[in-house]
C-alpha cells in the first residue's frame, strides 16, 4: 500500500508529501479558502471512509429481515438494482468532485452549479439527512453490541428501547469526542475497522457457504409462498436503499486529502464497488445459510438469528462484535462527514451561529463547534425514539432527496455548457446520459421512499404505541412528512429573516456556477479569498 500522502513514483514519501500539500492548499485557495483542516488522507483512507459510511455490515443487520419478510429470498436481487443506480449516481459525483474538491460535497456543488437559493436548501437538507443519519447508525449498535453483552454474562435486555437509548446516547458521545480530538485518530481507527470488517464478513460468509449450507442458490428465487410484485419488490429495497449511500463521503473529506481532484472520485467508485462485491457475497451467504426459509420469514429473523442458528454461542458473540466494531467505524465516519458539511456552509456564514461553527481549532485542526452541533441535534430524535428501522428509512429518503437536487443542478449546468474546463476524471460526452440515468432512478426511489405505507413511512398512529408525536392531527401524517415539512418550515423561516439578508454579490469562479463568498460574508474575517 502507497504511503499516505504519496505520490506515484515519488522518492520520497515525505518532500512527496510536502509538495503535495502545498499544491492542494494553493488550489483550495482558488476557491477562495485557506488551509485549515489538516491533510491527512491518502487514497486508501479515502476510501475507507467512503466504505466505512456505506458499511454493508451496518445495513444489512439493521434491515435484513425488512427485506426477508416482505419478498423472501427473492429480496436479494434489489441489490444489484440499486447498486447499478447508485454507482450511475457515484459516476456523475465523481466528475463534479474532480472539479470542486471542497468540504461540503453536494452543498458545495450546488453552490456553484446552481443559484443562491437552490444551493442553500439543498445543504440545508443535506445537513439534516447527514443528522438524521448519525442517529440512525447509533441506535443501531445496540442491537447487536446488546446481544454480544448478554451472552457474556451482562444483564442486559437488547429488546428494550431505554437500553438500547442508553447504548446509543453513549456512542454519539464517544464519536464526539473522538471527532473533537482528531481526524488522523479517526482515520485510523476507520482504516483498521474497514479491514477487519472486509475479512469479518467475507469469513463469515465462506464459512457459511462451506460448513452451514442449508438452502441451494435457488434459495435466491424462493419467496417463501410471498407473491411477487413490483410493489413488493420496491418495498424490498430499502435494505439495499440503506446500505448504498455515502460515496461522496471522499468528496466531503477532499479538504484533508492529499491530491483530492484524482483521490476523491477513485474513492468514490471503489467504494460504491467493494460494498457491493463485499455485501452481495455476504447476503448470498446469509439466505444460504437459513435452515428452514418459511421460519425465517414467519419470525423475522436478520443476520443475528441466522448465525446463532449455525454458530455456538463463541462464534455468534464473536460475530456480533465484529458487526458492532463495523457499525462504530460506520458511526465514526457518518459523523466526519456530517461535520465537514456543516463545516463547510457555515464558513461561507450560511447556517445560524456560523462564527462559532465555522472555528477550527488552532491545534486539533478540527471544527469543535460542528462537532457539537452535529451532536446535540441527532441526540433530539432519541426523545422519541421508536426502534432502529423507522430512523433508518427516514435518514435514507433525505438523503436520497439530497442527492437527487444535486444531479439536477449538475443536469442544468451541463445543459449551459458546463464542464468548460478539464479534470482529471471526466465522463465527456457520457456525462449527459448518466446524469439522465441518475436523475431517473432517482425519482423512482424518491416516489418508492414517499408511499404512504405502514412499513416504510408509517403514520405514527400505526406504529402500535411505540411512536407519539403529542399532536393528534401529526400522528395521523405519515412520518416523512412530517419530518420533511419540519425542516423545511424551519428553513424557510430562517432564509427569509436572515439568510437572504447576507450580502452576497455574484461572482462566478473561473470555470462556472453562480456565486463565491465575498470577506465581508465570511463569519470570521482572517480567512480571505485567494
Amino acid at each position: 500500500m502507497e504511503p499516505e500522502g504519496a505520490t506515484p513514483g515519488a522518492v520520497s514519501g515525505r518532500t512527496d508529501s510536502s509538495a503535495t500539500a502545498h499544491a492542494d492548499a494553493k488550489d483550495l485557495e482558488t476557491f477562495g479558502y485557506k488551509q485549515e483542516l489538516h491533510r491527512t488522507l491518502g487514497l486508501f483512507s479515502s476510501f475507507a471512509a467512503a466504505f466505512s459510511y456505506i458499511s454493508p455490515s451496518t445495513g444489512i443487520f439493521t434491515l435484513f429481515a425488512f427485506g426477508l419478510v416482505t419478498l423472501g429470498g427473492v429480496f436479494i436481487w434489489s441489490w444489484p438494482v440499486v447498486a447499478i443506480g447508485q454507482f450511475i449516481i457515484a459516476l456523475n459525483f465523481a466528475e463534479v468532485s474532480s472539479h470542486y474538491p471542497v468540504a461540503g460535497s453536494v452543498f458545495q456543488w450546488t453552490k456553484y452549479l446552481a443559484g443562491r437559493p437552490y444551493a442553500w436548501f439543498t445543504g440545508w437538507i443535506y445537513i439534516f439527512a447527514g443528522i438524521l443519519t448519525v442517529t440512525a447508525v447509533v441506535v443501531t449498535l445496540p442491537l447487536t453490541i446488546l446481544p454480544a453483552l448478554y451472552n457474556m454474562g451482562w444483564h442486559v435486555d437488547a429488546g428494550a428501547l431505554h437500553d438500547q437509548i442508553w447504548v446509543a446516547a453513549i456512542t454519539l458521545v464517544v464519536i464526539t469526542v473522538l471527532n473533537i480530538f482528531s481526524l488522523r485518530l479517526v482515520s485510523l481507527i476507520n482504516n483498521t475497522g474497514v479491514f477487519f470488517e472486509i475479512v469479518g464478513m467475507v469469513i463469515f460468509a465462506i464459512i457459511m457457504l462451506i460448513v452451514h449450507r442449508h438452502q441451494n442458490i435457488s434459495v435466491v428465487t424462493n419467496s417463501g409462498g410471498i407473491h411477487v410484485t413490483l410493489p413488493a419488490f420496491f418495498a424490498a429495497m430499502f435494505m439495499s436503499l440503506f446500505v448504498i449511500y455515502g460515496f461522496d463521503t471522499a468528496s466531503t473529506l477532499a479538504e484533508e486529502t492529499h491530491d483530492p481532484r484524482r483521490r476523491a472520485p477513485q474513492a468514490v467508485l471503489m467504494s460504491v464497488s467493494g460494498a457491493f462485491i463485499i455485501g452481495g457475497i455476504f447476503l448470498v451467504a446469509l439466505l444460504m445459510a437459513i435452515p428452514n426459509l418459511h421460519t425465517a420469514i414467519k419470525d423475522g429473523w436478520g443476520p443475528a438469528q441466522i448465525i446463532d442458528a449455525n454458530f455456538d454461542t463463541f462464534w455468534a458473540t464473536v460475530y456480533l462484535l465484529v458487526v458492532s466494531a463495523a457499525i462504530l467505524v460506520c458511526c465514526l465516519c457518518i459523523m466526519a462527514a456530517t461535520v465537514r458539511l456543516c463545516f463547510g456552509m457555515a464558513r461561507d456564514n450560511r447556517l445560524p451561529a456560523s462564527r462559532t461553527l465555522a472555528k477550527v481549532h488552532p491545534t486539533l485542526r478540527t471544527p469543535i463547534g460542528s462537532c457539537v452541533a452535529v451532536a446535540v441535534l441527532a441526540a433530539i430524535p432519541l426523545l422519541k425514539y421508536a426502534g432502529a428501522g423507522i430512523v433508518a428509512i427516514a435518514a435514507t429518503a433525505l438523503i436520497y432527496l439530497s442527492y437527487f437536487l444535486g444531479n439536477l443542478a449538475i443536469l442544468w449546468a451541463r445543459s449551459h455548457g458546463w464542464p468548460k474546463v478539464e479534470s482529471p476524471f471526466k465522463l465527456g460526452k457520457w456525462g449527459m446520459v448518466v446524469n439522465i440515468l441518475g436523475l431517473l432512478y432517482g425519482a423512482a426511489m424518491l416516489i418508492n421512499f414517499a408511499w404512504p405505507r405502514a412499513f416504510s413511512n408509517p403514520e405514527p398512529s400505526q406504529t402500535a404505541g411505540a411512536l407519539s408525536l403529542g399532536i393528534h392531527f401529526l400522528n395521523n401524517i405519515p412520518i416523512l412528512y412530517t419530518v420533511l415539512g419540519a425542516i423545511l418550515i424551519v428553513g424557510v423561516i430562517y432564509y427569509f429573516v436572515s439568510e437572504v439578508k447576507k450580502p452576497l454579490p455574484v461572482i462566478p469562479p473561473a470555470e462556472t456556477g453562480s456565486f463565491t463568498i465575498p470577506p465581508e460574508s465570511l463569519p470570521y474575517r482572517d480567512v480571505e479569498p485567494g
